[in-house]
């Protein structure tokens, strides 16, 4: 085989895919259509669970200083992320889709990814025991194979198309433009602001650089091939506002519906789907990229145990039981957010109902939690700590090589059972997954932020940060290890 894993598509998706697997020691080749990156920003920041993601793998110093905010919307709507509480970062704003790119491709192959740039994938076939991809290439036709194949190749995923996946939904009913434009002034407009006809935003991104977005109801959407025309773009925000931004220069422009589709599973065979592969929706609150990078986070660690042959086929399988159900959640609420900043005046009372709601606290945490990814608890057995299943927050701990935390500890992309009791039974029992598991004897250096860490003795934590047991849990600390990482190692015999 080529790789033991090969990744399609080098978007933010495939880079961190390609990092959580390199980490994890398999090796793995990426496969991109485009020779050189466009540049393109759709993304301009990141919500607080992709930043803490990049925070757990020590990714954040590659952006430089980063500007956090508590502000976010739904549905145009404004909704303060403060109401999550202070254990919780804001979101990221300012960071332009593209650095966020180049900076994961930068990591990717500073751990040994196998980037191939001018390659396009044209078909697959799973053959039971490996994986075929057909490739074209400047140099005429190849082919590859591998272990697993994953698909990270966007909304138009030729993997998913050959291999078969199911991909139910609905169709676009509605056309939108994004663009970046320099050498016009234009007035800033807030997300979601309704002028008869339609909707339009516009923002400064500095050097005298726009980004505006224009949808005009009534136009029906266009099947493209190309990127619309600037006199399109310009045409319809003149019609919508009134202002002539003709003389304007693009830096690119793009188009985009509020198509609603996901894949009825996540994995067949050997075949995996990651982010916009398995699922398309209206780009509401910039949720996209996000999601996508939690699903190759939550993939990664368990296809690199497979890989291995650590892990049995239930932990692959759970990579569908858990995101499949965040997809169908992100599919709810874009078209959600969609019916209130894209319909017209006959939806301004439900607009005004919401409005009177998010001044709840229940109702703008529901929300903030929702389209932040912060919310999100995973099914791993029965017990009564509220962190069992979330994601464990960031914590001082200190011990015996002194002051550390628990993003610090999960850098290694490893899974870490936390001794906060100075257990030596739970040590012995650990004992047999030393390979994967990092045991580590810590007290809490200080509360944080009223987090109930200092309630429980023990976190087995999975390498993907979220808490698999405590010893509250139903299960034993070795059933909970042997779900989650595989059988124990077998004891040598002097």
């Amino acid at each position: 085989m080529d790789a033991a894993v090969i990744v399609v598509g080098a978007g933010p998706a495939g880079l961190m895919l390609a990092c959580e697997l390199r980490l994890a020691g398999v090796d793995v080749i990426v496969l991109e259509r485009l020779v050189e990156p466009t540049g393109e920003s759709r993304g301009l920041g990141f919500t607080a669970r992709t930043l803490e993601i990049f925070d757990q793998r020590g990714m954040l110093a590659g952006l430089g200083a980063v500007e956090v905010t508590d502000l976010g919307h739904f549905g145009g709507l404004p909704v303060n992320f403060r109401i999550l509480g202070p254990a919780h970062s804001g979101g990221v704003k300012g960071v332009p889709q593209a650095v966020t790119e180049q900076m994961l491709e930068k990591y990717a192959s500073d751990l040994g990814a196998d980037i191939r740039r001018g390659y396009e994938v044209v078909g697959c076939a799973d053959r039971g025991d490996e994986v075929a991809i057909d490739v074209r290439t400047a140099d005429g036709p190849r082919q590859l194979s591998c272990a697993y194949l994953v698909g990270c190749d966007g909304g138009r995923s030729t993997v998913r198309k050959a291999a078969g996946f199911d991909f139910p939904g609905t169709e676009s009913t509605m056309e939108m433009f994004l663009a970046d434009v320099s050498g016009c002034d234009i007035e800033t407009r807030m997300i979601g602001e309704t002028v008869p006809g339609g909707m339009v935003m516009a923002g400064p991104l500095g050097d005298g650089i726009h980004r505006i977005i224009v949808c005009e109801r009534g136009t029906p959407p266009r099947k493209r091939t190309e990127p619309p025309s600037w006199a399109e773009v310009s045409g319809a925000w003149q019609r919508l506002t009134g202002q002539d931004i003709s003389a304007g220069t693009p830096i690119w422009t793009s188009a985009f519906g509020n198509a609603a589709r996901q894949v009825t599973e996540y994995r067949r065979g050997r075949v995996l789907l990651v982010g916009d592969s398995a699922h398309i929706h209206l780009p509401a609150g910039g949720q996209g990229m996000n999601v996508s990078v939690q699903d190759a986070v939550n993939l990664g660690w368990k296809l690199a145990a497979a890989v291995r042959g650590d892990a049995p086929e239930t932990l692959l399988d759970s990579y569908h039981s858990e995101r499949h159900p965040v997809g169908v959640r992100l599919l709810m609420n874009t078209r959600a957010q969609g019916l209130l900043f894209l319909s017209g005046s006959e939806m301004q009372p439900l607009r005004d109902v919401m409005s009177e709601l998010i001044e709840f606290d229940d109702v703008s945490r529901h929300l903030a939690g929702m389209v932040s990814g912060l919310s999100i608890r995973y099914e791993v057995g029965a017990g009564e700590h509220p962190l069992l299943g979330t994601r464990m927050p960031k914590v001082e701990l200190v011990g015996e090589q002194g002051k550390t935390t628990t993003t610090e500890l999960l850098h290694p992309a490893r899974g870490v059972l936390l001794d906060l009791a100075d257990d030596p039974a739970l040590r012995e029992i650990a004992a047999g997954w030393s390979d994967r598991v990092d045991v580590v004897t810590v007290t809490v250096h200080a509360p944080v932020h009223g987090e109930p860490v200092a309630e429980a003795k023990a976190f087995l934590i999975r390498p993907d940060g979220y808490v698999a047991w405590t010893d509250s849990s139903a299960a034993d600390l070795g059933e909970a290890l042997s779900r989650w990482f595989g059988a124990a190692r077998q004891k040598t015999v002097d």
